[in-house]
This record gives C-alpha cells, sequence and structure tokens, in this order.
C-alpha cells in the first residue's frame, strides 16, 4: 500500500506511524519542514509538495486545521489536484465544515475524476497509534470501499453515514460532546477536591456505572494530577465549536451549552493557552480557588 500524508501535526504523524507500522510505504509532506524528521527516521519518504507526494500514492490523506488549508493543499499551487487521477482517492481526515467538504468533494471529482472521502476520527493519537480510531465517514460508496483497506490499518470501528460531509456532520456532534464532557471532568475534578476526595479514585470507582465514559476513564486523573502533557489543543477544540456554531446559526438552532462551553474555550484561547492540553481547563477553576471564590 502507498499513501501520502499530508499534514504531519500531532495526529497526522500518529496517522503516518500508524501506516509505516502496517508495512505500507508512506510519502509526507507538511508546510513545516521539520515536522517531518522524525517519520524521515522510520523510514517515510519526505516530499517536497502535496503535489510531490501524492504523485504515486493510491491513497492521500490529509490531516489539517482548517478547510481553507485543505483547499490550499489540494487546489494551490504544487496540490494534490496537480497528481490527481481516477484510480486514486483522496481523505481527508480534518476537522472541516460539512459544506466546505461536500463542495470541495465535487469539485475535485469535476476537475480530476480523484475520489473524495471524509473520515474524520476520534480517539485521537494515543488510539491512532493503536490502529483503534473510530472513523465517521461520508463520501460515495464506491470510494468508501476503495478506502476499506485503509481504514483497516487505521480504525477499529468505521461507519458511513452517507454523502460526501456527512461524516464531518458526525465528527461535530463528537465535538460536542467531548467538549461538553471535557468541562464536566473539570469541574468535578474540583468538586471533589474542595470537598477532600481524591479525585483520580473517581474513575475506577464509577467504573460500569451510568457516569462512566472513556473521556472520565482517561482524563479525569489526569486533570487531578495537573497533567499538561499534550493529547488535544484547546484552540483545535474551538475551532470546531465554532463550525457547530455557524451551522446551527444557519439554521437558527438553539446550542446553550454549546455555546457555553465554546466561550469558555475562548477564553481560555485569550489567555494564551490555545497551543495547550485541555487539561488546562483546571487553570479556570484554579485561578478562582487562588482568588478564594
Amino acid at each position: 500500500m502507498r499513501v501520502a500524508v499530508v499534514g504531519v501535526g500531532v495526529m497526522g504523524s500518529a496517522l503516518a506511524g500508524r501506516l509505516l507500522d502496517t508495512g505500507a510505504t508512506v510519502a509526507v509532506y507538511d508546510v513545516a519542514a521539520d515536522k517531518c524528521r522524525a517519520l524521515a527516521a522510520r523510514g517515510a519518504q519526505v516530499a517536497g509538495s502535496a503535489r510531490d507526494a501524492a504523485a504515486a500514492a493510491t491513497f492521500t490523506i490529509t490531516s489539517l486545521n482548517s478547510a481553507d488549508v485543505v483547499e490550499r493543499a489540494v487546489f494551490g499551487a504544487g496540490g494534490i489536484a496537480e497528481a490527481a487521477a481516477a484510480d486514486r482517492l483522496l481523505v481527508d481526515m480534518s476537522s472541516i465544515d460539512p459544506g466546505r467538504t461536500a463542495a470541495l468533494a465535487a469539485r475535485l471529482r469535476a476537475d480530476t475524476g480523484m475520489g473524495f472521502v471524509d473520515a474524520p476520527l476520534s480517539g485521537g493519537a494515543p488510539a491512532a497509534a493503536r490502529g483503534a480510531l473510530t472513523l465517521m465517514v461520508g463520501g460515495e460508496s464506491a470510494d468508501v470501499a476503495r478506502a476499506e483497506p485503509l481504514f483497516a490499518k487505521l480504525a477499529a470501528r468505521t461507519t458511513h453515514f452517507g454523502g460526501a460531509g456527512s461524516g464531518q456532520t458526525v465528527k461535530l456532534i463528537n465535538q460536542i460532546f467531548c467538549a461538553t464532557h471535557f468541562f464536566a471532568v473539570a469541574e468535578a475534578v474540583r468538586f471533589a477536591e474542595q470537598h477532600g476526595v481524591d479525585a483520580t479514585q473517581i474513575p475506577a470507582a464509577l467504573a460500569g456505572g451510568r457516569a462512566d465514559s472513556r473521556i472520565m476513564q482517561e482524563f479525569m486523573a489526569k486533570f487531578a494530577r495537573r497533567d499538561f502533557s499534550p493529547t488535544g489543543r484547546i484552540d483545535n477544540m474551538l475551532k470546531d465549536l465554532e463550525t457547530v456554531q455557524a451551522a446551527a446559526l444557519a439554521k437558527r438552532l438553539p446550542l446553550p451549552v454549546t455555546s457555553l462551553i465554546a466561550d469558555l474555550h475562548r477564553m481560555l484561547v485569550a489567555g494564551g493557552y490555545g497551543s495547550a492540553d485541555s487539561a488546562e481547563y483546571m487553570r479556570l477553576f484554579d485561578l478562582a480557588a487562588d482568588r478564594g471564590t
């Protein structure tokens, strides 16, 4: 299997690493060339452009921060479209706007014949390294079927929801759950601390009950320890929440809880914590505690 990965930040690097571990031939490209060094040491081919990365790849994965960046990587100078062909497939694993995704898919097929599948993910870099991601997939059925050998290397669960953009819609729903739950965990940690309870014991105590969840199991002790090691960026979550809000506004759909959580993220980003881990949510509660509230 020959795969190109365009965008090798935290998530793209994990995807490329997993593919290398499973025997795929992997070419990588990132505008920040230094991000490719560790993957080159593991056997990845480093390309000078998105076009060069995709030139010999059956599958080209994009893992980028916004619809604008994806569009430039595909249709800009030196972009993927310059190496496109009908027997190749673009798999966008970014988290971007569903409407923009559908438009990108239609344009790529019309201009080049290349297929497009949106496959945003859940599980983060640790799940990618194990091949245990959850993928929410949109695209034409034939293209999704073509992508199955690739998905088999990366994911434990793959669900096809419909046409291009439908995977991104479900990813936004996923982010509503995750962002809300992360803040609930942070609140619960602070509540436990204020009442003399060891919050690191709570996940085991509540395991299997209605309050149990993977987020609680994986992150409650991390939050309690103020372990700020990176697992996901706050500004990336805010980007997704703002996409949710824009889509809701277009349909005049009230999302009061999501809007509050988005504002809390904005507070952290405004305070300089945009690139920080979600454990930094505890800063809001610690600040209040320091002021005696």
